[in-house]
């Protein structure tokens, strides 16, 4: 096969940050800087070409119109790459995997995001391991030519997860992200070992399709002992609001208070979309095991299975800019679009 390609496209985050001796904080630098870090990238036997936001963002300023930036770049070069991968901070990186992996519709390419905990230019980063595999499993391919993996995923600390099953559990330790309800895809040691059982195979003959509109009429309300109803109809009073994340107990239990289920069925019938999400990491939602559950069933809420609570909300705000009538966002959220859940 010919030499692999691979397209890195970086964002901002941690990766690409140093100390202001000024100010002691951490601030972005420019991607060249950036790439003196990374001597190791001319020993690829990998054709790397490189795009960079300019300015670079903290990744706590992402947003969905950025995400469109993203999904653009791979649009327009899709042809031209096996792979790419992107450069993100951690601290929403989950969303922009989640949301990516409903974006780019018939993907059969991987598209790895990637980050660190440490900036490149530190002596104990983790970032130029992160990089520098995700850059490989990026460009690896089958005897056929075809991609070992085509799919939205995150790579970190050894460990290659389908993106939109992550969650940034840590903070501080290297081991940033974790997928609780799904196995990895690879695991690196010595070798990149795949797990192919684990990984979805694109659908054969399909054409890229990339979807651009979100809408963002959306809240997360997690429930806890003694939530108060004024604040409850006041929510769910909000003005143009069209879906609910609702974190619920355990296996998706909610208080048996006779106004909260009031406004679920109101909520519900007025046509606002409403998904029950356990705030527990691991397990599913399973509304039909005890009573509080089924009454939530019963007041019109959907179940989010082991849905994380970013592929919930991105897979909501782009089934709400897509179709216009709740019913159908309803019944799509009931279905898995690219492993985002499990039946």
């Amino acid at each position: 096969m010919d030499k692999a390609t691979v397209l890195l496209i970086y964002t901002g985050g941690t990766i690409g940050m140093e100390h202001n001796p000024a100010t002691g904080t951490l601030e972005a630098v420019n991607f060249d800087a950036l790439l003196d870090y990374l001597p190791e990238l001319k020993h690829f036997d990998i054709n790397i070409d490189t795009c960079a936001f300019n300015p670079p963002i903290d990744s706590s300023n992402m947003t969905p119109r950025l995400w469109a930036r993203i999904a653009s770049i791979i649009e327009e070069r899709y042809e031209n790459y096996d792979g790419f991968v992107i450069l993100h901070g951690t601290d929403t990186m989950s969303y922009t995997a989640s949301a990516l992996s409903f974006m780019l519709e018939n993907l059969s390419k991987p598209v790895i995001l990637t980050g660190s905990q440490l900036p490149i230019g530190q002596l104990r980063t983790d970032g130029k391991e992160n990089l520098i595999t995700a850059i490989e499993i990026a460009a690896e391919r089958q005897a056929d030519g075809s991609a070992t993996v085509p799919e939205v995923c995150v790579y970190f600390n050894n460990r290659l997860f389908r993106g939109n099953r992550t969650t940034k559990r840590s903070a501080d330790q290297f081991t940033a992200f974790e997928s609780f309800n799904y196995p990895p895809l690879a695991e690196a040691g010595v070798d990149i070992h795949y797990y192919p059982e684990h990984i979805l195979r694109p659908k054969p003959g399909r054409r890229l399709k990339v979807h651009y509109r979100f809408d963002s009429n959306v809240i997360v309300m997690s429930l806890f002992p003694g939530y108060s109803e004024t604040i409850a109809r006041q929510l769910f009073a909000i003005p143009g609001l069209k879906a609910i994340v609702m974190r619920t107990f355990g296996s998706g239990n909610a208080p048996q208070e006779d106004w909260l289920l009031r406004e679920l069925r109101q909520a519900s019938e007025r046509g606002t979309v409403i998904v029950n999400i356990s705030q527990c990491v691991n397990g599913s939602v399973e509304m039909k095991r005890y009573d509080p559950g089924l009454s939530l069933l019963e007041a019109g809420v959907l179940s989010g299975r082991d849905s994380t609570v970013e592929s919930a909300v991105t897979k909501l705000m782009l089934l709400l800019g897509e179709c216009d009538n709740p019913g159908e966002v309803r019944e799509i959220m009931n279905k898995s679009l690219c492993g985002e859940v499990s039946f």
